[in-house]
């Protein structure tokens, strides 16, 4: 409590003193040269708070995250070049936090534990990008170790958009992991086009190993490729963006998938999995006296294989939102919508029903992260506000439950290790209601360099939930974060 304490005392005097401690706050820091080479860094560190579900043994911890990053790089005329290493380190760990099924991974600190050598403290230092980036006009062509995340194609230059593609499209599918305190990169190529609002891009690469773990150097042998055409247009008083995607997915690991099969089936289908998804966005803002309207749409379908299975699935989503004048300095966005992906209805026939995220960046979809979007049906509403231009509060409110009640509740984000599928599932019991989530976070731009994050999460446990977790079906989680950039 001492901890946290100076913490809240250190954002108080800050916040307070925001613009008296930096007067030229809109001057950029001079960056740092080594002759024509560019030098940036960055020091992430997260203390999160977890009172998980009541399970067995350590459902209440707290651990600490850290990322050090520093980058060398260069820009020039007809290429550039980027060469980052990443050190995560990972304190104070639960060493109880995984239990055997129903219960399993109790938040975050028991993926990190569960992906770990079993140790409370772990550390790692790999190459986090290693880039050449030739440019020619209007297109260009990267190749080597990159990040990557699917839905951010092109520019918008209109601020509503931006900060929809940012927070309600990218990574859907295919992501960075970036919340987690190791993330991932992609190994591999990355084709850009991009002329008069248009932009083709093309990626394929594999994915590089960390998320959970702290190693970060090999692969895992899940190659995708990535094609979408982005098409940015606006009129007199409004401005929009569409997307047509399509992703081919392989894995031809011999490990035990995820799904809701007996474990007898999938001990015995260790069959590739290959799926091609095909999707499309749409965005638009609409600016009236009374005040911003923005509309959201993303959908995909998908087809293939899931070992010996038949891919069918699909999901859907749809958003509005509106900004209205006439409140002073608070700035709100009210948005609403639903997010719907599908489920396997029946384990025993030929086809697989649930909707596959493949690589996706989950806490985007899922601010308190114990679910993702498989088998997902979510009624959201939000408030955003931004009473300073360096200040944003989000409170967001969801009903969760699942799309097929005989299918799992699942969680996690992607291949991260070749011996672990990289999903995780709860059962259902027959059961659909999962949850109901209130959080609220702050993001604070202290200085151009430093910024602060706040979060706080409540999940009141539904049926689901419930029918696993009978003797505490509330879960909390909270974070304090430090971001510093040079």
């Amino acid at each position: 409590m001492k901890r946290i304490g100076l913490w809240a005392a250190l954002l108080i005097a800050v916040v307070c003193n925001m613009d008296a401690q930096q007067p030229s706050a809109d001057a950029a820091p001079a960056p740092l040269h080594i002759g024509s080479v560019n030098v940036s860094g960055s020091i992430m560190e997260r203390y999160e708070f977890w009172d998980f579900f009541q399970g067995p043994r350590q459902s209440n911890y707290n651990f600490s995250g850290t990322l050090l990053q520093l980058a060398f790089s260069q820009n020039r005329s007809g290429y550039d070049w980027m060469v980052d290493f990443a050190a995560p380190v990972l304190l104070n760990l639960p060493n109880h936090a995984v239990q055997p099924s129903p219960y399993g991974q109790y938040g975050l600190g028991g993926s990190y534990y569960a992906a770990s050598k079993k140790d409370t403290n772990e550390a790692g230092f790999f190459v986090k990008q290693a880039y050449v980036r030739f440019k020619r006009d209007t297109s260009s062509v990267q190749v080597g170790r990159f990040e990557f995340a699917d839905g951010m194609e092109g520019a918008p230059k209109d601020p509503t958009l931006a900060a929809l593609r940012a927070s309600r499209i990218q990574q859907h599918l295919i992501g960075t992991f970036g919340f987690s305190d190791v993330r991932r990169s992609f190994d591999g190529g990355h084709y850009d086009w991009s002329s008069n609002g248009w932009d083709f891009t093309a990626v394929a690469a594999i994915p590089t190993r960390g998320v959970f773990q702290t190693d970060g150097w090999g692969w895992v042998t899940t190659p995708f490729a990535y094609a979408a055409l982005t098409r940015d247009f606006g009129f007199k008083h409004s401005n929009g963006e569409w997307r047509a995607f399509g992703i081919y997915y392989n894995d031809d690991r011999s490990v035990v998938k995820t799904d809701n099969r007996s474990a007898a089936a999938k001990a015995h289908d260790l069959g590739g999995i290959n799926i091609a998804t095909f999707g499309s966005h749409y965005i638009q803002d609409v600016t009236t006296q009374a005040g911003v309207f923005d509309v959201l749409w993303w959908g995909a379908v998908q087809t293939g294989k899931w070992g010996l299975l038949t891919q069918k699935s699909g999901a859907a989503n749809g958003e509005a939102g509106f900004q209205p004048n006439g409140f002073g300095p608070l700035h709100p966005w009210i948005r609403g919508g639903m997010f719907w992906s599908s489920g396997d209805g029946n384990a025993t026939d030929g086809t697989h029903g649930t909707f596959f995220v493949m690589l996706p960046t989950p806490r985007i979809y899922a601010r308190f992260p114990f679910y993702n979007e498989m088998n997902n049906s979510d009624a959201f509403a939000e408030l955003i506000l931004r009473p300073h231009k360096r200040v944003t509060f989000r409170s967001d409110f969801h009903d969760v439950w699942l799309s097929n009640r005989h299918d799992l509740w699942y969680g996690g984000g992607g291949a991260f290790q070749p011996w672990t599928f990289g999903f995780t599932g709860r059962p259902s019991n027959g059961l659909s209601s999962l949850a109901k989530v209130y959080d609220t976070g702050g993001d604070f731009q202290l200085t151009r360099q430093l910024g602060l994050g706040l979060y706080f999460g409540y999940a009141q446990g539904g049926a689901v939930v419930k029918k696993i977790f009978p003797t505490g079906y509330d879960s909390k989680f909270g974070y304090i974060e430090l971001d510093y950039a040079f």
